[in-house]
């Protein structure tokens, strides 16, 4: 199918190298389209905004490198999209609504079996094998240390998963949430899908640490709120350059509901 932002068509075969960037997730193709779509929508603006070389248009440049298409995004961001900061009365809501997020010494245990995605990787084969392991464990968690020797791409199968105690920061952001948002313990009943590929998790316990004081913490909040306030604001100005937009081969709801662009 064809992707045509505007007047400029996109390639199949960018669609395809985007695509093997986009591997964990649960349509490659659809998020690569929904990537290049937004990519090409703040290269468009910056013609328009004159940011291109020498004045030109955007059908007129030809991008030697991905990282230069990142720099004139990047360009187009700042100038555009600029929320305001959180007050700290927010920072102060935020803080006491969150208690758990904000203690010192917070540790899990947990155990996990990899399905590593890798180049090639049938990505939706991979994804259905593993759910159906997970359905397996969910009936008998007594089986998580033999399946994990058998399937895990991880050195931690040999241990039977384990991957011992651990704090806030030392996994990846997606298993962290997954660990530490909540005080379940067991078999999650969900994948948890990284960078790494789909894990199916048990964690053995949590070990709570101790609260930290709001002023002690308030640079972190106001850190994470901000960064919220950007996603969320550069989520509307794509949205905004979607709706003028001439959009053939991604659906608008898509770009609406997309991550916020690259920064």
């Amino acid at each position: 199918m064809e992707l045509r932002v505007n007047r400029l068509s996109i390639p199949a075969d960018a669609i395809a190298r985007e695509a093997a960037l986009h591997a964990h997730a649960p349509d490659p193709d659809a998020s690569a389209r929904r990537s290049l779509a937004m990519r090409e929508l703040l290269l468009q603006r910056a013609g328009v905004l004159g940011l291109l070389e020498t004045g030109c248009a955007r059908e007129d440049v030809a991008f030697a490198s991905r990282d230069e298409e990142d720099r004139v995004i990047g360009q187009v961001l700042d100038r555009e999209v600029v929320p305001a900061g959180p007050t700290t009365e927010e920072c102060r809501r935020f803080y006491e609504s969150h208690p758990e997020r904000f203690t010192s010494g917070d540790l899990a245990e947990a155990r996990h079996i990899l399905f590593a995605v890798t180049s090639g990787t049938p990505v939706p084969a991979l994804r259905a094998k593993a759910e159906q392991v997970l359905q397996e464990l969910l009936r008998d968690a007594s089986l998580f240390g033999q399946r994990a020797r058998e399937l895990s791409n991880c050195p931690s199968g040999e241990q039977g998963g384990s991957l011992g105690q651990f704090g806030r920061g030392a996994m990846v952001p997606e298993f962290e949430r997954a660990v530490f948002e909540s005080q379940a313990t067991g078999v999650l009943p969900s994948l948890v899908a990284t960078r790494y590929g789909f894990h199916i998790v048990s964690v053995e316990r949590h070990l709570p640490g101790r609260a930290l004081p709001f002023e002690v913490v308030q640079a972190k909040v106001s850190e994470y709120l901000a960064s919220r306030l950007q996603e969320r604001a550069l989520r509307d100005y794509v949205r905004t350059l979607a709706q003028r937009a001439d959009l053939v081969g991604v659906a608008f709801f898509d770009l609406r509901e997309a991550e916020a662009p690259p920064t």
